[in-house]
């Protein structure tokens, strides 16, 4: 019963993120950077990533960003391209690749699919793996300076934080508010990991205690951040043009904090 529970409210929450998100697919649009789809290969399967590169004139640090559990939207390419914006190469794989013919997310949408439940379907192995991949394809473009971080959203931080335990290239994770790993597994860890928590979220924000702790005696780093008042997913829910004071309060100071962070690497 408390399995179904759990499932009935992923999918609802995943149903609601899938709302139009307008103002987002009209900011991307107006962006001056180059936007691109590639399509990214490991083994015989191929992962749709969306990338988008800095107007600079140096090599970038490059930024792996994982969707929501709302799949790859245009919230989520519309934070590639304000990464972008910011100096770094962005590449944001659709980890719902295949799950439709020749198709991800927006194929998955348009046949009716349900989007949050094809993501809780996701094998672990083949998101580190897509994962793997994309750190592979932007380690190896030209204008890349060699330096990969990944920064996940929603179950995109979750899958951040444990990523970082089966990579060792990253060279930090940022986690959106999103679940921590298991315990056993955070000794794996070979770079620093920043957390990003909403104050009004708590079924994600109360993991981050035990979290510290375990991190601590692993002799990791691990760098947590609650913002008052905010709520799960309030960097796109605080950028939306109904946002509240908190939300985008949240956004904004996490915003200039991932990029203070980012200067470091």
């Amino acid at each position: 019963m408390k399995q179904f529970i759990f499932t009935l409210a992923v999918l609802l929450f995943a149903a609601a993120g899938l709302q139009a998100q307008d103002w987002a697919k009209a900011n991307l649009a107006k962006s001056p950077r180059h936007q691109e789809w590639v399509k990214v290969a490991h083994g015989s399967r191929e992962v749709q990533c969306f990338v988008v590169y800095p107007e600079v004139k140096d090599k970038a640090t490059t930024v792996v960003l994982i969707h929501e559990i709302y799949g790859l939207t245009d919230w989520a390419c519309e934070m590639a391209d304000e990464l972008a914006a910011e100096g770094y190469i962005v590449i944001a794989p659709d980890l719902l690749s295949g799950v439709v013919t020749n198709g991800g997310t927006e194929e998955l949408i348009k046949s009716g699919g349900n989007v949050g439940k094809a993501i809780q379907a996701l094998p672990p192995a083949q998101i580190t793996a897509d994962l793997a991949a994309a750190v592979d394809y932007v380690t190896n473009i030209p204008a890349a300076n060699g330096k990969v971080v990944v920064a996940g959203f929603c179950w995109g931080g979750g899958q951040s934080f444990r990523f970082a335990t089966n990579n060792k290239d990253v060279k930090a994770a940022f986690v959106f508010y999103g679940t921590p790993p298991d315990n056993g597994d955070m000794a794996k860890i070979a770079c620093p990991v920043y957390g990003f928590y909403g104050g009004n979220d708590a079924r994600v924000t109360a993991t981050v205690p035990k979290a510290t702790d375990q991190m601590k005696a692993a002799g990791k780093t691990y760098e947590p951040v609650i913002y008052d008042g905010a709520g799960h997913g309030f960097m796109r829910a605080g950028e939306a043009p109904d946002a509240n004071d908190a939300n985008k309060k949240a956004r904004d100071d996490a915003f200039q904090r991932l990029l203070a962070l980012l200067k470091t690497i």
